[in-house]
């Protein structure tokens, strides 16, 4: 399935349950958008005729009937060969999935849901667009105030995750569940969907689904002892770089070009002009195609080359490694934390640039990637009808005053033992 899907409820000329399958995401959420009014008013009315119990697909509004029936057809397609899992109630904290005590936490953020659904995929089904396995959360069992929270037993080396989030759409309330969508968890460490740079996905789709990785409990870097440097401030001779950009020319002549690892390969070079401290511009996860358009000026297309975009604050770029989408994203993580390890072995500082002000969502006409289809009213400040107050300039703001929000972002620098990759220690 290489196009996005969305489910579409009762225009005229189409009947219930009709689907609206397109690669351009700007038509589809557009038509979304349109739908909003009408979805709020007869929102109880059509939940429960979708309602088909906890263990069914969730899709109200599209008409859909269980995962074995018409779930294939709508959204993302359910592929379920005998999967098992164990489904334990888990912990609230610490938001994210995490490895722990034999198997995986998973916890999540949500103020109005009414059903939450951990969506499992392998790497060849997410690239399919099928959903490897679904797994509804007991709201009597798996949540603890407005956090949704699961164990699952056992090792997952080669599996992702999303959610699917059900609960009133209502647009002048601040509210905007669509549980059509499968969204990427705020605190996943990697996040997975096209793999290599400026390359479309199948079908010509420059939003294929996206999901994040499932952490595994021997996923070790070796440090090799280092800690950070520590520089005085007064000291520093920074360098501002684009990573893809800094190698990415034929005339930078390293073996990886446009990747981290490009960028160790030139390490001596910026320690030889006396550099010994680099600022990265944004290398958290964007998608370069979000504007991706033909420039009849320029005669090419355009890209988002510099990444003030950001989907998703703790996942490093994956299209800036080397090895892409390798081992689910843990190689990428991995090539990041070299970059920081090489540097310093160098007397060279990291700093990054993370901007924490607006999210690639945009504005009401945006995708629902994460924040928006988890807790809109939460994380993006709204006015009063529900519209997105802009004072970024880039379609959103985030809500950096409410707590869940605050909490995020220290949790984004926070760099414990350099467990993650981010700013804090660096």
């Amino acid at each position: 399935m290489g196009s996005i899907q969305c489910a579409l409820i009762n225009l005229p000329g189409m009947s219930h349950g009709c689907v609206a399958s397109s690669t351009d995401f700007r038509t589809c959420k557009g038509s979304l958008l349109k739908l909003g009014v009408k979805k709020a008013h007869h929102y109880e009315a059509r939940k429960s005729v979708a309602k088909i119990g906890r263990m069914g697909a969730r899709m109200e509004g599209a008409g859909v009937g269980t995962e074995k029936g018409a779930g294939a057809a709508v959204g993302v397609a359910v592929k379920d060969e005998g999967l098992s899992f164990k489904v334990l109630k888990g912990r609230p904290l610490p938001f994210g999935s995490t490895a722990r005590d034999g198997g995986v936490n998973f916890a999540i953020h949500s103020t109005r849901a009414t059903s939450v659904t951990l969506c499992l995929f392998t790497l060849s089904d997410l690239q399919k667009g099928v959903v490897t396995k679904k797994i509804p959360l007991d709201p009597l069992l798996n949540k603890t105030g407005d956090v949704w929270h699961a164990f699952l037993p056992g090792t997952f080396e080669d599996l992702l995750y999303g959610y699917k989030v059900d609960g009133q759409y209502c647009a002048e309330e601040g509210q905007r569940y669509n549980p059509s969508c499968i969204l990427l968890d705020p605190y996943a460490k990697a996040v997975i969907s096209r793999g290599e740079y400026g390359v479309l996905g199948s079908g010509g789709n420059c939003w294929p689904q996206m999901a994040g990785m499932v952490p595994i409990p021997d996923d070790e870097f070796d440090w090799e002892g280092d800690l950070p440097l520590k520089l005085p401030q007064r000291d520093l001779f920074i360098y501002e770089m684009h990573v893809r950009g800094f190698t990415n020319h034929n005339s930078s002549r390293v073996n990886y070009p446009g990747t981290y690892l490009g960028m160790v390969e030139k390490l001596e070079h910026l320690k030889e002009l006396g550099v010994n401290a680099i600022e990265l511009m944004p290398c958290q996860e964007f998608n370069e195609l979000e504007y991706y358009s033909y420039n009849p000026v320029m005669g090419d297309y355009k890209m988002n080359f510099w990444g003030y975009s950001t989907i998703n604050f703790f996942s490093p770029m994956i299209r800036y490694a080397a090895a892409g989408v390798g081992n689910c994203g843990r190689d990428a993580i991995h090539e990041f934390k070299m970059l920081v390890r090489e540097a310093h072995k160098r007397g060279i500082e990291v700093l990054m640039d993370v901007v924490f002000n607006h999210t690639a969502e945009g504005n009401e006409m945006g995708p629902t990637l994460s924040f928006r289809g988890l807790d809109n009213g939460v994380y993006y400040m709204l006015a009063p009808r529900g519209e997105f107050y802009n004072y970024s300039g880039c379609g959103n703001t985030f809500n950096c005053n409410h707590p869940i929000v605050r909490r995020f972002i220290v949790d984004c620098l926070r760099c414990p033992r350099y467990d993650d990759p981010w700013v804090l220690g660096y």
